[in-house]
């Protein structure tokens, strides 16, 4: 049994104080602190230092000093897994002495309070009686190696790389079998990523003949997913020949040449723009008008016709639009369209609808399962696509995103094309990556439930994290040069901690404000890159635009210049064509911010130049 891996006298150390049994209760084998050797757990422990910095930051927030969990019973704590040694402690502790004890129970217990903490309810496990080391409980803890092959793959990898555990609530969705399409939801951090992996080695593990697609909305996170895979897959590598791993875009393109023989040439946005608003220029319709108008239904919806024009619902925009008129633009959006195929030029759009409409009738499919990371961001062209590349059967379309982190795409119905994932739409609740504070702290952004077009809802309150850290720190300078030179305290005072470099992201909303961005780091004396690729790369901070930040991990991250004007981002205020559009537009930069701050795990620093960005309102005042 390989339990702790460090060394030798810290091995016997950790070895001194802990013991492994079986649960009394629940049946699941634990590695259990021995009480009486803990010799002082601090009521209040001291918060990691922050730098002196000359603005005034959110006070500490104010804590209950009565106990959290006094209605519970001693059969209570037994029933979740707290070890009989330490139930006393739960049920006298309160808010502060939790967090800092917490750490020292067994992780479902821990999770467990947690979770009646948010919500008052107390999820009680059934007893299993089986191996203990198979409890799902236990299952945490330690992983059962078939024969030595599988072993010695194990052990060729980094130690916290192929120890990758699942939760039970996340196993679940990996090893279920559904009767149509399924979608994983849930805030940043729970895991979401993880579960859509396990799901695709399970299937390669399950179906010989399995041949799977696994995207993701950009190429840089798909090769992180590849990755991620071939741990997971570390036992069995040839599994991996039966996966393709790119983005929903660059898949599209490959199928796209192998049915015609050449590639797809994407018009740009600049030169789309300007063929947009030479379009404009004979009509009476400005080029914010008719940008949003192609964008958002046009090209979205893949309009063709006038007739397919005429009939389109148009859902959510508020300017509504006669047959006149629909009859006039529709001569403007043709004119676009002729001129696109004239330079043989496609849209994403129009490259995800060949494809679509080459694959959707054929018997034979290129790939039987899809499994989508970052499905929030799916457009309509794209999901018809995903649809249309494998079986009319259940079972082989898996989603996993997070409705608040929707940065792209405006809403709209998967019901309506035909992808129903009500009755199989599931909530992560475990927060693994961002502490407490960082993650309460970044909720304030978002309402506590998101409802999709076909009425799913992502109940996001109740979400708990399994650790605890410091409060963000929140700085309104009065000027650029006040506002670096407090960034720049932050970050070396994370360095002088020993938080390396390249586990640290700088971000800002758009490239007119990374020279802020690097003006913090040279500052600080400390190297930068600016691209995912070189950033294994020893001693650099990663900088870049908040869209960069999706999907990556940091110890901790900085957000700077969250101006008024910058965030929501002005360029993007301006082309708003309607009341409807500036509410998503609004909505989708808030939920930008949300995304990059929850890249961070343990530290997290925003500032702004006075006043700074509406949103900001919400985290200065979160502690009120």
């Amino acid at each position: 049994m390989l339990a702790y891996v460090n060394h030798h006298d810290d091995a016997y150390k950790w070895a001194e104080r802990r013991r492994i049994e079986t649960h009394p209760r629940t049946g699941a084998v634990q590695i259990v602190e021995v009480r009486e050797r803990v010799e002082e757990i601090a009521i209040q422990p001291a918060p990691a230092r922050q730098p002196e910095l000359p603005f005034p930051v959110p006070a500490e927030p104010s804590v209950s000093a009565l106990p959290l969990f006094s209605k519970l019973s001693t059969d209570d704590a037994l029933s979740i897994g707290v070890p009989e040694d330490w139930i006393k402690d739960v049920l006298d502790a309160s808010e502060d002495k939790f967090f800092a004890f917490a750490g020292h129970l067994p992780q479902e217990a821990a999770e467990a309070l947690l979770d009646y903490a948010v919500t008052g309810v107390l999820k009680k496990l059934a007893p299993v009686t089986i191996d203990p080391y198979s409890h799902p409980d236990a299952q945490r803890r330690f992983r059962v190696l078939e024969g030595h092959e599988e072993l010695a793959a194990a052990l060729d990898q980094p130690f916290e790389k192929w120890a990758v555990f699942l939760h039970p609530s996340q196993r679940a969705l990996v090893d279920r079998d559904f009767s149509g399409p399924l979608r994983v939801v849930g805030s940043a951090g729970t895991g979401k990523t993880v579960v859509a992996l396990h799901r695709v080695a399970r299937i390669l593990r399950k179906e010989p003949q399995a041949k799977l697609l696994l995207t993701t909305f950009s190429e840089p996170l798909a090769a992180a997913l590849k990755r991620k895979l071939d741990v997971l897959l570390a036992d069995v590598p040839s599994l991996a020949d039966r996966v393709t791993i790119s983005s929903f875009e660059q898949s599209a393109a490959e199928l796209y040449a192998l049915i015609t023989g050449r590639k797809a040439y994407l018009v740009g946005r600049d030169k789309l723009r300007a063929i947009i608003s030479e379009a404009a220029g004979v009509a009476r319709y400005t080029p914010q008008f008719l940008n949003s108008e192609w964008g958002h239904v046009i090209d979205a919806w893949q309009i063709d016709s006038a007739e397919a024009y005429a009939a389109v619902p148009r859902m959510g925009r508020k300017n509504r639009l006669g047959s006149k008129q629909r009859d006039e633009l529709w001569m403007v959006f043709a004119e676009i369209r002729r001129q696109l195929r004239a330079k043989a030029l496609l849209t994403s759009s129009d490259l995800f609808t060949v494809v679509t409409e080459h694959f959707r009738d054929r018997g034979e499919k290129p790939y039987t399962h899809v499994v989508v990371d970052e499905a929030q961001d799916l457009g309509v062209a794209e999901l018809r696509f995903l649809s249309a590349i494998v079986p009319d059967r259940p079972d082989v379309l898996f989603f996993a995103g997070d409705i608040g982190q929707r940065i792209f795409q405006q809403p709209f119905s998967w019901k309506g094309l035909g992808v129903d994932v009500r009755g199989r739409s599931f909530t992560l609740k475990v927060n693994y990556r961002t502490s407490h504070q960082i993650r309460r702290m970044a909720d304030r952004l978002l309402p506590d439930n998101v409802r999709d077009f076909d009425g799913e809802e992502d109940q996001r309150k109740g979400t708990v994290s399994v650790f605890d850290g410091v409060e963000p720190v929140i700085v309104i300078a009065q000027t650029i040069d006040e506002e670096a030179k407090a960034a720049s305290k932050f970050l070396r005072n994370l360095l002088e901690q020993g938080i390396s470099p390249n586990e640290i992201g700088i971000f800002c909303r758009s490239n007119d404000q990374i020279a802020r961005a690097s003006k913090v780091a040279e500052l600080a004396d400390v190297k930068t890159i600016s691209s995912l690729l070189g950033r294994s790369s020893e001693q650099a901070v990663l900088i870049g635009t908040m869209h960069l930040a999706k999907g990556l991990e940091f110890r901790a991250v900085l957000i700077v210049a969250c101006d008024e004007g910058v965030l929501p981002l002005g360029a993007r205020i301006e082309d708003v064509a309607d009341e409807f559009e500036l509410d998503e537009v609004v909505a989708t930069e808030r939920q930008l911010l949300y995304v990059a701050a929850t890249r961070a795990r343990d530290h997290l620093f925003v500032s702004a130049v006075s006043p700074g960005s509406e949103f900001l309102e919400d985290l200065v005042h979160f502690n009120a």
